[in-house]
């Protein structure tokens, strides 16, 4: 069972704009070395923005969808060698609801092959998170290196909407253990 070990309370960390959560982020987690970082999902739905073939997708084209994430191999590849070289590994957590969204199908092809190429992924079943959730779903979380913790805020359609950035030391090695 995933438990939450701490309640986020957003005035307790610092809102971020999307665009300053993706450059922090990227900073971030570029600096990490001989450390790893870990990212929960629990949302169903997400509307992938600057993904062809999220696109494709969304067009009801699932062929050409598919085609699309085969074609990013060599970009995966680049990517695993250097996180290896930088002694770096990105775990997830994937939480999966019955049925299946036709985003989630489209995903779980996705996070498949990011395994292929070494991440580390695993999907757990919403009824394993349910005891975890009697008053609201689990937060989307991603924590860089052991520090910081975000909590990745999205629209009610699911489009990525920034994020609030927990420095807590304390906070953060309670939520990544």
């Amino acid at each position: 069972m995933i438990s939450s070990p701490l309640p986020l309370v957003p005035e307790q960390g610092e809102r971020l704009t999307r665009t300053a959560y993706k450059q922090d982020f990227r900073e971030r987690e570029d600096a990490v070395r001989n450390g790893s970082s870990w990212k929960l999902e629990r949302r169903q739905l997400f509307e992938e923005q600057g993904s062809p073939s999220r696109d494709a997708l969304r067009r009801g084209d699932w062929d050409e969808a598919l085609r699309l994430l085969a074609d990013r191999r060599d970009t995966l590849a680049a990517a695993a060698e250097e996180e290896a070289r930088r002694g770096y590994a990105f775990h997830r957590v994937r939480v999966v609801e019955q049925p299946l969204t036709p985003y989630v199908q489209w995903e779980l092809h996705s996070q498949r092959q990011r395994a292929q190429y070494g991440q580390r992924i695993r999907i757990v079943p919403a009824e394993q998170v349910a005891p975890s959730e009697s008053t609201h779903p689990l937060p989307e979380v991603v924590v860089l290196g052991g520090r910081p913790l975000f909590q990745v805020l999205y629209t009610e359609t699911g489009a990525a909407n920034g994020a609030i950035r927990y420095t807590d030391p304390d906070l953060v090695t309670r939520w990544e253990n």
